[in-house]
C-alpha cells in the first residue's frame, strides 16, 4: 500500500522585509497546522543570501525548505535615482523570477517532494501562472487589510475610470459597492499616483493590474489568503465575494524570524522592564520608509518634550541620509539632550509591543506593524506615507478606534515635535484616551480568541491546509 501523499506547500515571497516576515510566518503556520506537511520558502538569491547563513536549508527535520530563485540580478535592487531603474528591475523580477520558480517546482518533483500547493504574496503574477501550467494549484497570501484588496478589486473591475479622475482631488469622496464613502487621499498611492506612466512607481501599478488579472483567470473562483480576522473586517469580506477569501491572521511570528535587518545590540528589553506599565512610547517607521529631512530631530524633541519614556528605531540608512543632508549637527544636538529615551537601529518589534511598559506605537501603519500593534493591544499614532498605509491609518482610527493618526507638515511631509506630543497625549492621557485604551485591549482578547483552537482563523487555515491534501 503507497504511503498518503504528504501537502507540500511552496511559499514565495517578494524580496522585501514587509513582504518576506508574514510570508515566513505563514510558512511556520503551515507546518504547525498539518504534522505531515512540507514547506519550501523562496525569496530573490540576494535577499536569501541575507537572511540566512550560508548552506543552511531549514529546520532541521526536512519539512521546511530555504531555496533562493533568481531575479535576474547578482545583488537585487539597488536604487541609484534613476526614474526608470525600477521598472527595468520589475521587468527582470518577473521574466527571471518565472522562469526559476518553474524550474524550481520541476526540480522539486523530480527528488520526489513535488509541490502540491502555491502560496504567494502581491508582485508575484506569474506565480499562479507557473503552478496553472504545471498542473499545481494556487493561492494569493494577501497581506494587507481586505479592504485595501476591495479597493483594488473595484479599481480593475470597472471603478479605475472616476478614481482616474479625482485622483488629485484628496478630499474627493469616492463611493466603492461594500465599503463606506472614503476620500481619494485614503486609497493606496499606486492608484492615486502610481498610474502615471512617468511615476517612479508605475511598474508595482502594472503589477497589481497583471495580479488581477492572474486572479480573473482562476477557475471557478481564486483561493485568496488575507492575514487578517475574520471579526476585524467582518463587513468588508462581503464586497470580495469574486473570490474565496480566507482570513487567517493575524500571522504572528513563532520565534526567532530571520530578517533582512540586524537587531540593535543595545540592552532595550531590559531597560523596558525598567519602566512601569502603559509608559513608554515606542517609534518606528517600518523597514522602508525614508525620513524627511529634519525628522529625526523633530521626532526626537517631540519625545523629549512629552516627558514620557521612549524607545525610538532611526534605521541605519536613515541615519546615513541624516549626515548627507547636513543634519547631522541637529541630530548630534537632539541625541545629546536626549535624557528619557533609547534610540536603536533595528529591534524585535513583536517582543517590544509585547512588553507591558509600552503604552504608545508611533507607526507608517505597514500592515504589519498594525496587526503586531493590534494583536499586543498597544494604541497607535499613524503617520502613513504611501502604499495601503493612509488606508490602514484610516480604519486604525474610525473604524477600530483603536488610535489616532497624526498631520505632517504639507510643505516637506515631516511630523513637528508639537504634533507628536498633542497625538500621543491623545492616546496616553486621561479622558478620551482612555476608550482607545479600552478598545485596544478588546481587539487584542479578539485576536486571541480568532487564533485559538476553533477559532474563525484557525478554523480557516485548517480548512485550506485540509483542501490542499484532498486535492493531491
Amino acid at each position: 500500500m503507497s504511503p498518503t501523499p504528504r501537502p507540500h506547500f511552496l511559499v514565495l515571497t517578494f524580496p522585501l522585509q514587509g513582504h518576506i516576515a508574514p510570508a515566513l510566518r505563514l510558512a511556520r503556520r503551515l507546518l504547525a497546522a498539518a504534522p505531515d506537511a512540507l514547506v519550501t520558502f523562496s525569496t530573490a538569491a540576494a535577499a536569501h543570501r541575507r537572511m540566512f547563513a550560508e548552506g543552511e536549508g531549514g529546520d532541521g527535520d526536512g519539512r521546511l525548505e530555504l531555496l533562493p530563485f533568481s531575479d535576474g540580478t547578482e545583488n537585487g535592487f539597488v536604487k541609484r535615482g534613476d526614474a526608470a531603474e525600477l521598472g527595468a528591475y520589475m521587468a527582470s523580477f518577473h521574466a527571471s523570477g518565472r522562469r526559476s520558480v518553474g524550474e524550481m517546482v520541476d526540480a522539486l518533483a523530480a527528488r520526489g517532494r513535488p509541490v502540491s500547493s502555491v502560496v504567494y504574496t502581491l508582485l508575484l503574477p506569474w506565480a499562479a501562472d507557473v503552478a496553472r501550467d504545471r498542473g499545481v494549484p494556487s493561492a494569493l497570501y494577501w497581506i494587507q487589510p481586505v479592504a485595501v484588496l476591495a479597493i483594488y478589486c473595484h479599481y480593475f473591475h470597472g471603478l479605475g475610470g472616476v478614481v482616474d479622475e479625482h485622483r488629485r482631488d484628496h478630499s474627493f469622496v469616492l463611493e466603492f459597492p461594500g465599503l463606506p464613502p472614503m476620500a481619494a487621499g485614503d486609497l493606496p498611492s499606486f492608484l492615486t499616483e502610481a498610474t502615471d506612466p512617468s511615476d517612479y512607481f508605475h511598474s508595482i501599478f502594472t503589477t497589481f493590474r497583471d495580479l488581477f488579472d492572474a486572479l480573473d483567470r482562476e477557475t471557478p473562483k481564486a483561493t485568496v489568503l488575507v492575514n487578517v480576522f475574520q471579526e476585524l473586517e467582518a463587513d468588508t469580506l462581503a464586497a470580495v465575494g469574486a473570490y474565496d477569501v480566507l482570513p487567517i491572521g493575524p500571522v504572528l511570528p513563532s520565534g526567532d524570524d530571520a530578517a533582512l535587518f540586524k537587531q540593535n545590540d543595545a540592552k532595550y528589553m531590559e531597560w523596558l522592564d525598567t519602566k512601569p506599565a502603559g509608559s513608554v512610547v515606542y517609534v518606528a517607521f517600518g523597514s522602508l520608509t525614508v525620513m524627511a529631512k529634519g525628522q529625526v530631530d523633530e521626532l526626537l524633541h517631540g519625545l523629549e518634550e512629552s516627558g514620557r519614556p521612549y524607545l525610538c528605531v532611526v534605521r541605519k540608512d536613515n541615519k546615513a541620509a541624516v549626515a548627507e543632508t547636513g543634519d547631522a549637527t541637529a541630530a548630534a544636538a537632539a541625541a545629546a539632550a536626549r535624557r528619557n529615551g533609547v534610540v536603536v537601529e533595528w529591534c524585535d518589534q513583536v517582543r517590544v509591543l509585547s512588553h507591558a511598559a509600552v503604552g504608545c506605537f508611533v507607526t507608517h501603519c505597514g500592515w504589519n506593524s498594525v496587526l503586531e500593534s493590534i494583536a499586543s493591544g498597544v494604541p497607535m499614532v499613524g503617520v502613513p506615507r504611501m502604499s495601503d498605509q493612509q488606508m490602514n491609518a484610516r480604519l486604525v482610527e474610525r473604524d477600530w478606534r483603536v488610535g489616532v493618526r497624526a498631520e505632517v507638515d504639507g510643505g516637506d511631509g515631516v511630523l513637528r515635535a508639537a504634533e507628536l506630543r498633542r497625538r500621543v497625549e491623545e492616546v496616553m492621557g486621561d479622558g478620551e484616551a482612555a476608550e482607545v485604551r479600552r478598545s485596544a485591549a478588546a481587539w487584542k482578547r479578539a485576536v486571541a480568541e480568532a487564533l485559538g483552537k476553533g477559532g474563525s482563523s484557525d478554523r480557516n487555515l485548517t480548512a485550506f491546509v485540509e483542501g490542499a491534501r484532498s486535492g493531491i
